[in-house]
């Protein structure tokens, strides 16, 4: 029953994705627009080379720590991250003040209670977290002279390792906790945000980021997943092109508030499944509103 139930989630999800980018083909060979439309398959992050402006990222976040069925409470963490890419912005064609925006990049994070202003007497339990991975940013945005205002949507895969500096009181707990600690285990996370870019090279940005860490990595049930809400990113994206040949200047708020609805459901739905909608446990999860500065070379 489990492989039917793969298989057919397969099936659909590739029939969904390959059904909108007919459509989009159509549409960007009939428009008159003149919008010259770049399809990409944005559920494989890194399809082409890393390209265009060599760019370096620091923020700080606050973070919460959480997973179901848990008896105790985790001291709230804080973040500090460091991103190293490459940032591509492009102009639309027939409207110069519309850029289509694509950052990809390696990343660092160290989410600790050390970070944060924890009383070391408090019962609450404090852990330390380290993780790494690859991630995408894209969007689009308005073009204000030399400055540009980006809202924007981010994928990213990562691996985490996790450091419980107190131990749990109770048995439920512990082995709950033994799952992860001194461990390293698979994620994924979503964040959204704004960028603000003050002069050609400076970049303000303020996002809020959900991230889950599995347990153990239950490769078909996760693909499964993901390709769910591939198809329904995919659907989007398909969806922001015909706006954009129509009304290029709401494309961007209509890209960032749909992509990130989507997210924000789909990790919603994952804090009790992990890999929604297949029957596992509960992730362990972080919320975190992230800060700080972006510089593009």
């Amino acid at each position: 029953m489990f492989n039917k139930k793969i298989l057919f989630i397969i099936i659909l999800s590739f029939v969904t994705v390959a059904y909108n980018f007919a459509q989009d083909e159509d549409s960007t060979e009939t428009s008159n627009s003149g919008w010259k439309h770049k399809h990409h398959f944005k559920f494989m992050m890194f399809h082409d080379e890393f390209k265009g402006k060599p760019t370096i990222s620091l923020n700080y976040g606050l973070s919460k720590l959480s997973t179901k069925n848990f008896d105790e409470t985790f001291a709230k963490p804080n973040l500090i991250e460091l991103k190293l890419g490459y940032t591509r912005e492009n102009e639309n064609d027939m409207e110069e003040n519309i850029l289509d925006y694509n950052y990809k990049y390696f990343y660092v994070s160290n989410i600790s209670t050390n970070l944060s202003n924890t009383n070391s007497n408090n019962a609450e339990l404090k852990t330390n977290l380290w993780r790494f991975g690859f991630g995408r940013s894209s969007g689009y945005g308005y073009k204000i002279g030399s400055a540009a205002i980006i809202p924007y949507h981010t994928y990213s895969f990562e691996w985490s390792n996790l450091k419980m500096l107190d131990n749990p009181g109770t048995i439920n707990d512990q082995s709950i906790t033994n799952l992860y600690n001194n461990s390293f285990r698979f994620g994924t996370s979503s964040e959204g945000g704004i960028r603000v870019k003050i002069i050609s090279h400076l970049v303000l940005e303020a996002g809020y980021e959900r991230s889950i860490i599995f347990p153990r990595h239950i490769f078909w049930k996760w693909i499964g997943s993901s390709l769910i809400e591939a198809a329904g990113q995919w659907g989007i994206d398909g969806f922001v092109n015909e706006i954009l040949d129509s009304s290029p200047y709401a494309a961007p708020v209509v890209n960032f508030v749909l992509k990130n609805a989507l997210s924000y459901g789909i990790y919603e739905l994952r804090q009790e499944k992990m890999n929604w909608p297949f029957d596992t446990v509960a992730p362990l999860s972080y919320d975190q509103f992230k800060f700080g500065f972006t510089f593009e070379f």
